[in-house]
């Protein structure tokens, strides 16, 4: 299966992409790209194709969860270490609750591009209102706020390559050399535990996975999965010059692979059936998302599953729902309730943060952590209602202790999002707030 030309796809019409102003080096770029190697391979996106497949027949929960916007600057061995660190800290909870394998997929090695609600930003500087391109990740511009900084750049896509690669180097030797140890990271939940002001609200089940694992080391069990995990790498798949040029022919199948990510989704704002990135993503054989937001109807849906997987093959096709806290229960069950009443073979996934944001009095973008909470309970009352599978979470997260969502255990309120607010775009739950975002999904999946 041949894939439309670059050409082709911007014809049909592109959203969100950048104005490179030398088209020669944009194209030099994307020829460089198109002789790189593999970032991931077919094989390994096949292998999540069916774990997500089990995700959406309930027996298997997916975790998926990283930056909101990756920076080149933030591509380093302690930032890496300390994002895995945290996702392996909330599979381990959310494995023992739901006594089934989590899926654990990270928002890393890829997403450096984000879509935007206006081409430009406005700010005032010494004195006079100033008018610059919007920033739209370190795949395109700079974050600083100059003219320079603002050019898009294709020189930055052969830089999104190269930090991709970094990271997932890294991933692989933390993943297999020992740092995923189960045992290991159920010790660090016992010191969050201990530590965290809300985490002795946790001591009971932390105490129930510690007699389990106590268990299995009793009966001398050791198996292998105790050591080492299966992580993948995810990003939305916006910038189509750097899709197109990262996607491969596969030797085993003759089928086309976007070997930049395992799962790659579209955005909410670039779903449109007639345009271009619905048209790429029909001819990659990854396991692929659409984010559906509070403007999306049961139609669309039905639309997009026809289109992006008319053979309706189990794990191809996961919608991520993000409705905010508000809208979810209202917004939701007409669209679960038709596309199962179709037959659609398809993974729900809620993403409990984008439709929760809002700006702050002093000028922070943030979220509720209550309000992320409350989707997500509202996500899986809607499914149990209707008897179908609450299939996972998608958090915008980090391993580190920002200040950025407000709430929590340890009760962060608008002044202190000064402290650490060091995202370039969304607000993200910091360490604490992942881990106790993770026990009480935890409950929800225990009394499901």
């Amino acid at each position: 299966m041949s894939i439309p030309s670059l050409e082709q796809l911007h014809a049909i019409g592109a959203r969100q992409q950048p104005t490179y102003d030398d088209p020669a080096a944009l194209a030099a770029a994307v020829e460089r790209l198109r002789t790189l190697p593999p970032l991931v391979f077919a094989g390994e996106c096949d292998e999540l194709k069916g774990k997500i497949a089990a995700v959406s027949r309930g027996e298997a929960f997916l975790l998926q969860g990283g930056d909101c916007a990756e920076t080149f600057a933030g591509a380093t061995a302690d930032n890496t270490r300390n994002k895995l660190r945290v996702l392996l800290q909330m599979a381990v909870v959310l494995t023992y609750a739901a006594s089934v394998p989590v899926v654990k997929v990270g928002r890393l090695a890829g997403q450096y591009a984000k879509p935007r609600s206006s081409n430009d930003e406005t700010r005032i500087v010494d004195g006079q209102e100033v008018t610059l391109p919007a920033y739209r990740g370190d795949a395109v511009n700079g974050y600083d706020f100059t003219p320079e900084s603002r050019i898009p750049d294709p020189q930055r896509l052969l830089e999104v390559y190269h930090s991709s690669a970094s990271t997932l180097n890294l991933v692989r030797a933390f993943t297999t050399g020992g740092y995923a140890d189960l045992r290991q990271v159920h010790a660090w939940n016992s010191e969050f535990v201990r530590n965290s002001p809300a985490g002795t609200k946790y001591e009971a089940m932390a105490a129930e996975i510690d007699r389990a694992l106590t268990f299995m080391k009793a009966i001398g069990a050791n198996p292998d999965e105790f050591h080492r995990v299966d992580f993948y790498s995810s990003h939305e798949a916006l910038l189509l010059e750097y899709e197109h040029a990262m996607t491969r022919i596969d030797s085993r199948t003759e089928q086309p692979y976007n070997v930049s990510g395992h799962f790659v989704w579209i955005g909410e704002r670039t779903r449109q059936l007639d345009g271009a990135h619905v048209e790429y993503f029909r001819h990659i054989r990854n396991p692929i998302g659409v984010k559906l937001g509070p403007t999306a109807t049961a139609d669309d849906a039905l639309g997009l599953a026809r289109a992006l997987n008319p053979e309706n093959e189990p794990g191809r096709l996961t919608f991520i729902t993000r409705f905010g806290a508000e809208k979810i229960r209202d917004g939701l069950p007409s669209l679960v309730e038709k596309v199962t009443a179709e037959g659609v073979d398809v993974a729900w996934i809620c993403d409990p943060m984008h439709g929760n944001t809002f700006p702050t009095s002093n000028g922070y973008k943030t979220r509720r952590f209550e309000d992320v909470l409350g989707e997500v309970q509202g996500f899986f009352d809607v499914h149990r209602a209707l008897g179908t599978v609450p299939g996972g979470i998608l958090v915008e997260n980090t391993g580190d202790d920002v200040t950025e969502v407000i709430g929590g255990g340890e009760e962060l309120d608008e002044h202190g999002l000064a402290h650490r607010y060091e995202s370039v775009v969304d607000p993200r739950l910091n360490r604490v707030q992942s881990l106790e975002m993770a026990f009480l999904v935890a409950e929800m999946l225990q009394r499901s």
